[in-house]
């Protein structure tokens, strides 16, 4: 092999690498810097007056969620039509500013009466009571969801 292509390929590896790393620089960089410019919910702006008269739908249907451990705790989210994407993100509805939560943790879905939690992909992985959560499972009032070290629960 010659001298001259030798080097070439020397350089090329060397070029190589060097792409890596700072893709991987630049990917690590985000994902830390994306808790910081997210806006986490806060009780202030996530509770929501009681009705002074409420019907007989909204006694029946799921219509809160209630942080009861961690970071949030005594937050509540109100639930309506749209999913919920729970993680660190500053776009996730819920975000979680917690080292155990991935970027887009979890999505809550609504689906007639039930909600059902799927987990993205998450590193830590997605739990409801003591089972992880693999596929899309329905999200029971009462049960617990706990993702990262904050947990949370369903409400009427």
């Amino acid at each position: 092999m010659s001298e001259l292509l030798l080097s070439i390929l020397r350089i090329g590896f060397l070029l190589a690498l060097w792409w890596f790393v700072l893709t991987i620089v630049s990917v690590l960089r985000r994902d830390l810097q994306a808790p910081r410019d997210a806006k986490p919910l806060t009780p202030a702006r996530t509770s929501r007056r009681p009705s002074p008269r409420p019907t007989l739908r909204s006694r029946k249907a799921i219509t809160k969620l209630v942080i009861i451990e961690g970071t949030l705790m005594g937050t509540v989210i109100p639930l309506g039509t749209t999913a919920i994407v729970i993680g660190r993100a500053p776009d996730a509805t819920v975000v979680l500013d917690d080292d155990f939560v991935s970027t887009h943790h979890a999505r809550l879905t609504p689906n007639g009466n039930h909600w059902i939690v799927e987990d993205l992909g998450s590193t830590n992985g997605t739990w409801i009571d003591r089972n992880r959560v693999s596929a899309p499972t329905v999200f029971r009032p009462g049960t617990q969801l706990r993702i990262g070290r904050t947990s949370m629960e369903l409400s009427s």
